[in-house]
């Protein structure tokens, strides 16, 4: 299981990112919504779209989840 956050600032197509914690691009915990533990992004990205429904995976962690 991992824990998963959703970036709360849009990046540059106007996506919600959500990472991994251990990922070298997780945002500054000001910028960050702590999601849950999932045992894929699949369910974190679910879990993300309850508040932003335009989440999407990152690319560096959650790359499965990634739409470009």
């Amino acid at each position: 299981m991992d824990r998963y956050y959703v970036h709360t600032l849009t990046d540059a197509q106007g996506d919600h990112e959500v990472h991994k914690s251990t990922c070298d691009k997780l945002p500054k915990s000001e910028n960050r919504i702590y999601l849950g533990e999932f045992s894929n992004c699949q369910q974190a990205v679910i879990e993300a779209k309850k508040r932003y429904s335009n989440s999407n995976g990152c690319y560096w962690c959650s790359r499965d989840c990634h739409t470009t």
